[in-house]
């Protein structure tokens, strides 16, 4: 198990480029089981998560070929459709929570998908009902085995119909658009998640010959094709980590700039960080954040309540950036509600900024108020472990942060989600380093 020590209290500077987007790779892989023609994909991370779905495939029999860095080329014209009912498949599926988006590429071109109870992040309960209601909709068949907690849906072909979504499911919507692409007659789907990575896999399906309307809304309309074809397609950058290295910046109260950013995917990110009083200048592409010397202050509300960050589906603010919130509030001037609606395990790291010397008043499972040091008190080093990829990364901002060494177990968590990080910090001039 790995571990970073980490000797904060230092300023850094110079560029950061963010890397590919997670959680849009983890869509767009599972989308080239739609056809047996060649797909090229490039800017792909190189992290714990997307190289376990790229196994994931190779196992299932697709043809994956490394281009170069970041690009590869998937050929899934050879599918072993009997790898799905074995028993390596129920254990190589569970390592990875985004694995549950190649149950509707399969249902669509195959006519049947399984897959095993998927992990992922300990963050609270993350329900599959929408992927598989939704399935179900189309005309597929549900099957579960309690005792194996294996999922599977059947069909002989698939029908397009008109659902109204329970929740805005990010990828339960990118699961049934891609099953609906190849049903019969026309999908409508209501309340469908419409966050920049959901509307990437769109263009990229139309680009394969599929007809999806209303891109960028939650109303998608989806008229069945027969087959679909190759493309290429290119991630945009990863939001989560822009907001991060945002937030790095401010805390340790150094000039980077952020390069390449989709400036038009960041929604509401930028003026959320504004909120807590931080300088995010654009520069053509380009996020540069100046030295904070003399810190950052919380707004208020117009009428003098205290601020209240909280996470909606897009255009709301993503719930993978509020732990990174709730550390960068921890040494601005004033206080604010952090409130995470949609996962009741992800505040649980404050334990450990509150050991660091960081004012944090839990409220409940979804809430904690921040008084911020303001600087006059900077955080203590300590030895700590990541819980997951999020929390992870804002403990190692914090222990940039504070004065002294601090140590970070089982790193797994940040390296499934972030690439070389240590790498891409010392170049900036951050002291960490990777102890195996």
């Amino acid at each position: 198990m790995g571990t970073f020590k980490i000797e904060g209290g230092h300023q850094l500077k110079g560029s950061i480029q963010p890397q590919g987007a997670k959680n849009e790779a983890l869509q767009i892989l599972c989308a080239v089981l739609l056809t047996p023609e060649l797909v090229t994909i490039n800017n792909i991370p190189d992290i714990i998560d997307v190289n376990k779905l790229i196994n994931l495939l190779i196992k299932l029999g697709v043809k994956v070929e490394k281009i170069s860095k970041g690009s590869y080329t998937f050929q899934a014209d050879e599918v072993d459709l009997d790898y799905l009912e074995s028993d390596a498949f129920k254990v190589d599926g569970r390592g990875l929570r985004g694995s549950i988006m190649i149950v509707g590429p399969l249902l669509a071109r195959f006519g049947k998908g399984y897959i095993p109870k998927p992990g992922g992040d300990k963050i609270g309960r993350r329900r599959l009902d929408t992927h598989f209601e939704g399935l179900i909709n189309l005309g597929a068949k549900f099957k579960y085995s309690k005792e194996d907690q294996f999922y599977g849906v059947e069909a002989e072909y698939l029908t397009g119909t008109y659902m109204l979504l329970e929740e805005a499911s990010v990828t339960g919507t990118a699961n049934i658009v891609m099953a609906a692409v190849l049903a019969r007659g026309t999908t409508t789907i209501y309340n469908a998640a419409c966050e920049p990575y959901l509307q990437q896999l769109c263009k990229m399906l139309n680009r394969m010959g599929a007809k999806i309307s209303g891109v960028g809304s939650n109303m998608l309309i989806i008229e069945g094709v027969e087959t679909l074809g190759g493309t290429e397609h290119r991630m945009l950058p990863d939001m989560i980590e822009i907001g991060s290295w945002i937030g790095l910046a401010a805390m340790t109260k150094s000039e980077l700039t952020i390069s390449n950013v989709s400036w038009n995917d960041l929604g509401v990110i930028p003026s959320v960080f504004r909120k807590l009083g931080i300088t995010v200048e654009k520069q053509g592409d380009d996020i540069h954040i100046p030295a904070h010397t003399n810190g950052y202050e919380i707004q208020s509300y117009i009428d003098g309540s205290i601020l209240t960050i909280s996470d909606a589906p897009w255009p709301g603010f993503t719930p993978d950036l509020l732990s990174i919130i709730l550390v960068v509030a921890t040494q601005a001037r004033g206080s604010v509600l952090i409130h995470q609606k949609m996962f009741e395990s992800r505040l649980f790291f404050v334990d450990k900024l509150i050991d660091m010397g960081a004012k944090i008043i839990l409220c409940d499972p979804h809430r904690a108020t921040v008084i911020g040091h303001d600087f006059k008190s900077t955080l203590k080093a300590t030895t700590m472990t990541s819980p997951d990829i999020r929390a992870g990364v804002s403990l190692l901002i914090a222990a940039l942060s504070a004065k002294g060494t601090s140590t970070i177990q089982n790193i797994e968590q940040i390296d499934r989600g972030y690439e070389n990080i240590d790498e891409r910090l010392r170049a900036i001039g951050a002291k960490i380093e990777r102890v195996e």
